[in-house]
């Protein structure tokens, strides 16, 4: 419509509607703001969820009247939860990503009774826990060594990036889904760094002791060829260059998460969770050696 012959009463109303359309704006401000949490509530969120599952009391947590818990990427009740069974944890490492709001953190349980390793995603809104979310791997699970995980994890430095060193949200989310498009794409460039150690239940690409490091560790050590990995889903955390992505592995579907450390654009760690539906995911299961003695 030329707006030279709108016509005094269609500018009035096009005025109206303009600053109509600025009170929903700004009343629609704080709603936008209440989607991103702070680091703190966030550690505090974690925090809580670790001392629950130490005791095996969920009360612990701020847990809102509706939250929802999935574990292995189901439904399931709170009563029915691992959240109930109290675990000795040996260590866990925590991202937080406060502009989704929401929480990933590593648990490792070596107990001889049932040794386990977790991956659990918990989601804020406002003071509150409105899901949570695990991946409950042990024995059956892929190269799964509760002991080894336990002794490189715990090994690795995920200090906190100074600012203006930081990659950029969209720069460690590239990183990660180069990695993962090479499972279904050989062809597909990934920045590699030098060194990088890759996790993968209790076995470790480094060469050395934990905590060893050495130019000549490499992730780049093959990944299966043909296997999509889909349905994935962020959790950046730009102050660990860190970025964790929950999907479906393969062809079976198989609940998975992949934790990686990103500095400088490259990939420094990889860490890997995969949820078998048979031993092992069906591969033939061979002794996983313990690590190497410093």
């Amino acid at each position: 419509m030329d707006m030279f012959n709108y016509g005094r009463d269609g500018m009035l109303r096009k005025i109206a509607g303009l600053a109509l359309g600025s009170c929903i704006a700004l009343t629609a401000m704080p709603a936008m703001a209440q989607q991103s949490c702070t680091r703190t509530a966030l550690e505090e969120a974690t925090q809580s969820y670790v001392a629950a599952q130490q005791a095996g009391n969920p009360s612990l947590i701020k847990l809102a009247p509706d939250a929802e818990l999935q574990e292995q990427m189901e439904p399931i009740t709170l009563a029915a939860a691992l959240l109930n069974k109290p675990q000795k944890i040996d260590f866990h490492r925590a991202i937080h990503d406060t502009q989704g709001c929401e929480s990933f953190v590593e648990v490792i349980i070596t107990d001889p009774a049932h040794p386990y390793v977790l991956g659990t995603r918990i989601k804020l809104t406002g003071d509150l826990v409105r899901e949570i979310e695990t991946l409950v791997t042990d024995a059956d699970d892929w190269l799964f060594k509760a002991s080894n995980t336990l002794a490189y994890s715990r090994a690795e430095k995920w200090d906190m990036i100074p600012m203006e060193k930081q990659d950029s949200r969209e720069t460690i989310i590239a990183a990660a889904d180069a990695y993962l498009n090479l499972f279904n794409d050989p062809t597909v460039r990934v920045p590699w760094g030098s060194p990088c150690a890759r996790l993968e239940g209790g076995i470790y690409t480094a060469k050395g002791a934990p905590g060893v490091v050495s130019k000549e560790d490499s992730c780049a050590v093959g990944v299966p060829k043909n296997t999509p990995l889909v349905d994935r889903r962020y959790l950046v955390d730009q102050d660990l260059g860190s970025v964790v992505v929950l999907l479906r592995f393969g062809n079976s579907s198989l609940p998975d998460s992949h934790l990686f450390r990103v500095e400088n654009g490259l990939l420094r760690y990889v860490h890997t969770i995969t949820v078998c539906k048979t031993l092992n995911c069906g591969f033939p299961v061979k002794p996983i050696p313990n690590p190497p003695r410093g």
